[in-house]
């Protein structure tokens, strides 16, 4: 059994057809999941009752199992949840009408904003306090003292652990094969078992990941400098 090179570069082009799904996977998720890890993440900072213990065991079980767990439970058990509420409602609704993305976005978010919650609450918490109650003294509410001093500090704080979840986010859209979303990894087998060059077919897989994992470092890098410029009061 040899390495064929061509079929390396030949299999990268079939596969360039999936990163479509295999970035919106990602970009979603994450996005969704950075919303749910601001929620989570406030409501813990500012201990919110009967809803804080509820946030605290999302983020302990979500960090704590496998995220291929996280996808099967929400594939198995949404389902029989939503099925359940359509009969006993009378529902015209049905799980079987949700697409097989849809429960990979699901359950991928619900992980990205466990994981996420945490970098948000460190970040916020590393902002002064005495920046908050300056706000309060003129005047400010606690949600324009957030979106105005709070939020546009933390998140260059976070930059850096945000840029980690979008890469580990983007490598674990690989798991979405396991419920038939056809996304990179998915491709590179389906490419690979017509010829059963799988060597090749996963080498041009990783190759793939690896150049846009450089882009997001890049991308990631480039707002940090501007943001730490903004920061030190010079021209950007």
């Amino acid at each position: 059994m040899k390495l064929d090179p061509a079929f390396i570069f030949t299999a990268m082009l079939q596969l360039l057809s999936s990163l479509p799904v295999t970035l919106f996977i990602t970009v979603v998720s994450v996005f969704c999941g950075l919303l749910i890890g601001t929620v989570v993440a406030l409501i813990r900072i500012y201990r919110v009752p009967v809803l804080h213990p509820i946030a605290a065991f999302y983020v302990m079980f979500f960090r704590g199992t496998p995220m291929l767990m996280h996808l099967l439970l929400v594939y198995f058990g949404l389902p029989m949840l939503i099925d359940s509420l359509a009969a006993a409602f009378g529902w015209s609704f049905h799980s079987a009408a949700i697409p097989m993305l849809g429960f990979v976005l699901i359950a991928f978010s619900l992980t990205a904003g466990s994981y996420l919650s945490e970098v948000i609450r460190a970040a916020i918490l590393s902002i002064n306090r005495g920046q908050i109650e300056a706000a309060y003294s003129v005047g400010m509410t606690t949600w324009q003292a957030l979106r105005r001093i709070v939020f546009p500090q933390a998140f260059a704080v976070s930059l850096p652990n945000l840029s980690n979840g979008l890469i580990g986010m983007l490598h674990g859209s690989t798991l979405a094969y396991t419920v038939s979303v056809v996304e990179i990894n998915a491709k590179a087998l389906i490419v690979a078992s017509t010829n059963w060059k799988f060597l090749e077919a996963f080498i041009a897989a990783a190759l793939i990941f690896w150049g846009v994992t450089l882009v997001i470092e890049k991308a990631a890098a480039l707002l940090e400098k501007r943001l730490n410029t903004y920061n030190r009061g010079g021209v950007a």
